[in-house]
């Protein structure tokens, strides 16, 4: 498979402001949770609302600037690719995570919901 495409694009609410940590030679990471509402009929006709959760990643200078433009509400579309991780908790038990890492960042202004 030559050819193959890791990509991702998202549009919603952060759902807390962006965190950063400063890791080993200086390296910054941001970390924020994106909440994408998706809307839809029941059966009986009436309309219901399902949100999903998604964990973002920024690397140093995007990271910078998630911490400085994402605050919890605030509206924004990333275009990333998807990466996956495991750790071992602390009972001992393996955990996987999966994460956007985001390539590009559009924040709407005028659209901060709180």
């Amino acid at each position: 498979m030559e050819n193959a495409i890791n990509k991702v694009v998202l549009s919603g609410f952060a759902g807390a402001d962006a965190e950063l940590k400063i890791l080993a030679g200086n390296q910054k990471l941001a970390k924020v949770n994106l909440a994408v509402n998706e809307y839809h009929r029941t059966v009986t006709g009436e309309e219901a609302k399902k949100t999903q959760w998604f964990s973002l990643v920024f690397w140093n200078a995007k990271a910078d600037a998630a911490v400085e433009q994402i605050k919890k509400g605030t509206k924004f579309s990333v275009e990333g690719r998807l990466q996956t991780g495991s750790y071992e908790a602390k009972d001992g038990t393996k955990r996987f995570t999966t994460d956007i890492v985001v390539g590009e960042i559009v924040v709407h202004e005028a659209e901060v919901k709180n």
